[in-house]
């Protein structure tokens, strides 16, 4: 039986002001819609995430081997779980305690700093600070540890209170760990073919040539922050970890993982590190070296100062390269409105989603001006030469 012949398109045109009132009707639904299911498009996200950084290995051995994608698939999670297990159970575990001897010994660390105010402004002559005078020997600096130890009591008990709380939430983590990592699995065996599904829809209107520019950039940029800031916080990481255990510094093992973990903020995250870090070692009890408070905390920023420029200088061209070509200060920003919008995850979200809108703003700017979306020259199209072979 032959097909009936399709109808000719007698469908009216839409109306600029037809066509405005659905784009904003669409994006007020979205914006509900994000609102409302925020929980789940983050775990969404982390999963799709999760799906792209693992999507190289399994393209590998894709192609060089006989075995179906889902086997591989199913391998490669499986690997990786039993190692996030035995990772995080290890870290965790050396964390955890760090981080009860740090609130044990925060009293003898206050008592610590209020000798060494005591000691620095314990004088006969007063301490001037322009037209304000104030005569050290009125000062009762023998109550100062107790002023002290009860300000920073209710937060040791409050932090003995989080930990409690941390503990009892572990069950609902594992179920959103296994949610993110079933999500994750259908979305790396979709993967190889999402590249095909964007560009069969541009190709309607006849943008499929633009999408073919676009989807390599906004995939170097991503590919490039993500893979790239895992590498530096292992790292960083390791590097803190060694430095600050050669130093003495206690707790390293926990301000190292610190010092990784806010990798993942850039610019911003080292910074909070290492004033974490030099407050810890001034408030230390002692060390080995025989320093004075002030020397050692100073020894300390300046290990962390070298880390941070070798960081800066070496690892990070190298590493993560141009792919964002932001200015520090947008990224510092976009981390507070990320923050404020998504937590944690829009903090570290932010830059590559700033980039990715910068290019695609680009992009829209020259279409509106008629000029050639993609120039010649220029840091949109200057990407290493790798950056734009197919995983």
């Amino acid at each position: 039986m032959m097909p009936e012949p399709l109808a000719p398109n007698n469908s009216p045109p839409w109306s600029r002001t037809t066509k405005t009132i659905v784009v904003v009707a669409t994006l007020l639904l979205a914006a509900i819609l994000i609102m409302r299911f925020r929980t789940l498009i983050a775990m969404l996200v982390m999963a799709a995430i999760l799906a792209y950084l693992l999507d190289p290995l399994i393209s590998f051995i894709d192609r060089r081997t006989s075995i179906r994608r889902g086997v591989i698939i199913a391998v490669v999670y499986i690997l990786l779980a039993a190692a996030l297990v035995g990772g995080f159970f290890a870290l965790g575990v050396a964390s955890y305690q760090q981080a009860l001897n740090l609130i044990a010994e925060a009293p003898s660390l206050v008592e610590n700093l209020a000798r060494t105010i005591a000691a620095l402004v314990n004088r006969t002559e007063p301490l001037s600070f322009g037209p304000i005078s104030i005569d050290p020997s009125t000062v009762a600096w023998d109550r100062l540890p107790e002023q002290l130890l009860g300000l920073v009591e209710p937060l040791i008990t409050q932090s003995g209170g989080f930990l409690s709380r941390f503990a009892t939430s572990t069950v609902r983590t594992v179920f959103n760990v296994l949610f993110i990592f079933v999500l994750s699995i259908y979305l790396a065996t979709d993967l190889p073919r999402l590249g095909g599904y964007v560009k069969s829809f541009a190709q309607r209107p006849g943008y499929r040539a633009d999408a073919e520019q676009l989807l390599p950039r906004l995939r170097y940029v991503w590919s490039a922050y993500l893979r790239g800031q895992i590498v530096l916080s292992l790292v960083i990481f390791l590097t803190v970890w060694i430095g600050l255990t050669a130093l003495g510094v206690q707790n390293s093992l926990a301000l190292g993982l610190l010092a990784g973990l806010l990798e993942f903020l850039p610019n911003l995250g080292p910074v909070i590190s290492a004033i974490v870090t030099v407050l810890v070692a001034f408030f230390q009890p002692g060390n080995y070296l025989g320093l004075a408070s002030w020397q050692y905390a100073l020894v300390v920023l300046a290990l962390m100062a070298i880390i941070q420029q070798l960081e800066n200088h070496l690892l990070v061209p190298r590493i993560v390269g141009r792919a964002l070509d932001l200015h520090p200060i947008i990224v510092i920003v976009g981390l507070f409105v990320g923050a404020s919008l998504a937590g944690i995850l829009g903090a570290i979200l932010a830059a590559p989603l700033i980039a990715s809108l910068k290019l695609l703003s680009t992009y829209a700017w020259r279409k509106l001006f008629d000029l050639p979306p993609f120039p010649e020259e220029g840091p949109l199209d200057d990407p290493p030469p790798h950056a734009f072979h197919p995983e």
